[in-house]
């Protein structure tokens, strides 16, 4: 019989999706806090140290499992959800920001995944969301995630949530793929990560890539990202500094300097 509880979930949307859950009476769902959509009204909602883990048994547990949400950056506390009621309820949380969510059944990849530290949504109630220290330098410092990781580890699923469309590649012993540190998600426990110096300086400096590419090499399956948020957040940077930070500026070429505001006066 397994730890995690055994949840059913639904996905809706295209681009900005959120993903439903059902719980039958006494389940689980954990889950980051604020990312709840809404839930039906015998779903009881409380705050709690850790990840509800069979780790989290007792003060000690609890306080080990928080620290490491800590180191990874996360909140201190997840928002747990359990259904009170005799019928099947249900729970939704939605994604941060346009994107895909990930279903991960667990079991089917060995148990257990690394993924980069903000791409976790929420997993049934006895998945453990522990650390994974990058054992190799260079992916350490300059992998865009640090040497630290989340891994989540259980016999039950767990959702990820990342930006733009996703894509999965199963790599063959041997087979190795290069991308974009950003563009990376999560793959599984037997593959090889790392982060190696863009072919030539020209390329690196002009050629909008960066100085360095993650590389992957198999086997196992991994997830990446066509938009990371990190872009969209660049994005938005070099236009507000673009704009001087006038919020009059730019709202429509068409009439030049005369901003939609000042265009009826300003009383």
């Amino acid at each position: 019989m397994g730890i995690a509880h055994d949840v059913d979930y639904k996905i809706f949307g295209d681009d900005i999706q959120f993903v439903e859950i059902g719980l039958d009476y006494g389940e689980t769902i954990i889950a980051e806090p604020g990312a709840m959509m809404y839930m039906d009204s015998s779903i009881e909602m409380d705050t709690m140290f850790g990840d509800g883990s069979e780790k989290t048994k007792g003060f000690k547990g609890m306080l080990a499992t928080a620290g490491k949400r800590v180191l990874t950056g996360e909140n201190l506390f997840t928002a747990t959800f359990t259904n009170k009621g005799v019928d099947k309820k249900v729970v939704a949380f939605a994604a941060p920001y346009p994107g895909k969510i990930i279903p991960v059944n667990l079991p089917d990849y060995g148990g257990q995944i690394i993924c980069q530290r903000d791409s976790y949504l929420c997993s049934a109630k006895g998945i453990e969301i522990s650390i994974a220290f990058q054992k190799k330098i260079g992916a350490g410092l300059f992998g865009g995630e640090g040497f630290i990781m989340q891994r989540l580890v259980g016999d039950g699923f767990a959702f990820l949530h990342a930006g733009g469309t996703i894509i999965k590649k199963e790599l063959a012993p041997g087979e190795m793929i290069k991308l974009d540190t950003g563009c990376l998600v999560a793959f599984t426990q037997g593959v090889d990560y790392d982060v190696q110096f863009a072919s030539n300086v020209k390329s690196a400096l002009f050629g909008g890539e960066g100085l360095f590419l993650a590389t992957l090499r198999g086997p196992g399956s991994v997830w990446m990202q066509s938009l990371p948020f990190s872009r969209i957040a660049d994005r938005i940077y070099s236009a507000s500094k673009k704009s001087g930070g006038s919020s009059s500026k730019g709202e429509a070429s068409l009439l030049g300097n005369i901003g939609i505001g000042n265009l009826f006066g300003s009383d």
